[in-house]
């Protein structure tokens, strides 16, 4: 097990090396001088010149990401100029938002997910079936930010039952109830397209394994039917189904950034919107890659678990 999670941590080289590399040309190629969207009125050619050399855009455009790029080695993410603090801090400060917001929105798919594919595989052509797979069509026909809209109109603006956007209440609260009460619209709006995909694929595999001949040895032994669904059978669906399931991690880790706008959540996708929107580079350039670096660690822990459940995996 410890030769097969190196050997997956060395493949996470080259691609984060890639992320990097994207993340960089993307910004370099933004039309405009950064200088002058940075200093607005204060565009005089002495500050341009200053903050060019400042943030290092003086320097040839590969020079310019080894420089980067040997500074994140070692630790050293740039500076915000926008907030005056470092970057790296500012990021870890709002990914515990994010984390919580996308961490709750994919335990609500994946357990809702696999439950309704389950329920759907064992109850095939059934009344609960025909009602899953409509309910799941529904939902991933619906975009997030859309159902986030809708959401705050009926709960919040109508009914009044829920608050309308934040993290924590702007007076008062702050508590751990406080924080549920307005995570359960975001985390629900940002799960439901996730659930729905994760149940019609649970269900393809259910239904393949349930088709198999230890299925059937089971209940001619009289293995009572739920044990023969969620012990046997699901157990070996769930070598198809965390896949999925890590695909879906990084859905919903991207979703997070316009649910994030919506729901005015203050989580790293707001944050690099604002980055973006005063030009920010180093804030939005040290976010990104933070993010596709949580998300490529998160996919060798799905690894790693699928190679726990198949060994063949591993070879």
């Amino acid at each position: 097990m410890g030769g097969y999670i190196l050997k997956r941590l060395v493949s996470a080289i080259p691609v984060l090396f890639g992320i990097t590399v994207i993340v960089f040309l993307i910004m370099a190629m933004i039309p405009g001088d950064p200088a002058l969207a940075i200093l607005g009125s204060y565009a005089t050619p002495e500050n341009v010149e200053k903050l060019n050399r400042d943030l290092g855009l003086d320097q040839p455009l590969v020079a310019r990401y080894f420089i980067w790029l040997g500074n994140m080695l070692t630790g050293d993410f740039g500076r915000s100029f926008s907030l005056n603090r470092p970057v790296i801090d500012e990021v870890l400060d709002r990914f515990s938002a994010t984390l919580i917001l996308a961490g709750t929105s994919f335990v609500l798919c994946a357990i809702f997910g696999i439950a309704a594919g389950v329920v759907s595989a064992a109850r095939q052509y059934g009344f609960a079936d025909k009602a899953i797979t409509f309910a799941v069509l529904l939902g991933i026909s619906i975009p997030s930010f859309f159902l986030g809209m809708m959401m705050i109109l009926l709960f919040a603006v109508r009914w009044k039952m829920l608050p309308v956007s934040g993290m924590y209440a702007i007076y008062g609260g702050g508590d751990l109830p406080d924080l549920l009460n307005h995570l359960i619209m975001p985390a629900i709006a940002l799960a439901v397209v996730a659930t729905g995909v994760v149940a019609r694929l649970s269900r393809s595999a259910m239904l393949e394994v349930l088709r198999q001949d230890f299925v059937r040895t089971a209940r001619a032994k009289g293995v009572r039917e739920g044990r023969v669904i969620w012990g046997h059978a699901l157990r070996a669906a769930m070598v198809s189904i965390i896949p999925v399931l890590g695909v879906q991690a990084g859905f919903v880790l991207s979703g997070a950034v316009y649910i994030e706008m919506v729901f005015q959540w203050p989580g790293v996708g707001r944050m690099l919107v604002d980055a973006i929107l005063k030009r920010d580079i180093l804030l939005v350039q040290g976010g990104v890659v933070f993010v596709a670096a949580c998300y490529v660690m998160f996919n060798i822990a799905v690894d790693v678990a699928q190679s726990l459940l198949d060994p063949r995996i591993k070879t």
